[in-house]
């Protein structure tokens, strides 16, 4: 005769993996998931698996679109940006924008997603009197910037096309892409180089590149960018740096792919 205790425990431990398991493909998914897929791809019943949704939604970690399939909720995304922002990382992190602020410079930094704009989530800024000043914490539009149009080109294309032309794709500056037929092409030509460039189409006088930060299954998670005014430099002057913006997205992505590489 089988212990009840005992049998709750199991049952407690086997439903806690199953969360996790969900949560973890729905992170690395590179479309949106239905509870079918999510059942089969995990080999959760399909009773279990609409169980383990609706608590995960209920919490704020899933979110369910109009068309059925779920997506991360705004507390996935705040366990990731904790993650990120994590002590254990930031020293280290620091470091490296550090030695490439030094290497450039000029100021060089790190953007997120966030739906359709982009974070900045760090940067180190260089000592020049003139300079562009964006906060951490600023949100800057997807179609403008060198990170944002980064981040779209990676997106699968019917949901870039799909994304793209519902932009607003507000003009900033002269230079600001507005029509979205013309902004496929550019993200195309993106995609094929990895280097998102902005020319002067965000901030009057202001030139970008990025590259992305990838983790072990190529799978972008965040964007390295580094800024110049033109009358200090030209955006072919920053994109004589990409070598070791490389190097740096690099040594960030096994940061955060592989936290425990910096333990001693």
């Amino acid at each position: 005769m089988t212990d009840g205790t005992t049998v709750s425990t199991r049952e407690k431990g086997s439903s806690i993996s199953r969360v996790m398991e969900i949560i973890e493909a729905v992170a690395k998914a590179e479309r949106p998931l239905s509870p079918a897929d999510l059942s089969f791809q995990l080999d959760i019943p399909k009773p279990s698996v609409h169980r383990l949704i609706n608590q995960l939604e209920t919490d704020g970690y899933l979110l369910t679109s109009m068309r059925g399939l779920i997506l991360p909720g705004n507390r996935m995304h705040g366990v990731a940006l904790g993650l990120l922002h994590n002590s254990r990382f930031k020293a280290v992190r620091q470091a490296i924008l550090t030695q490439l602020t030094q290497r450039t410079g000029e100021t060089c930094g790190i953007a997120i997603p966030n739906g359709t704009e982009m974070i900045y989530y760090d940067r180190v800024q260089t000592d020049w009197p003139l300079q562009i000043n964006l906060q951490v914490g600023s949100h800057t539009p997807s179609w403008c910037t060198a990170s944002g149009k980064l981040y779209l080109s990676s997106l699968p294309k019917q949901r870039r096309l799909k994304i793209i032309n519902l932009l607003p794709m507000e003009r900033y500056t002269r230079n600001t892409i507005t029509d979205a037929k013309t902004l496929e092409a550019e993200l195309q030509r993106i995609k094929k180089t990895e280097v998102g460039t902005d020319n002067e189409e965000f901030c009057e006088g202001m030139v970008a590149c990025a590259v992305p930060v990838l983790d072990s299954s190529g799978k972008l998670l965040a964007c390295l960018f580094t800024h110049a005014p033109v009358i200090r430099k030209s955006l072919d002057e920053l994109l004589g740096y990409l070598p070791i913006l490389r190097q740096a997205a690099d040594e960030l992505g096994r940061l955060i792919d592989d936290p425990d590489d910096d333990q001693p």
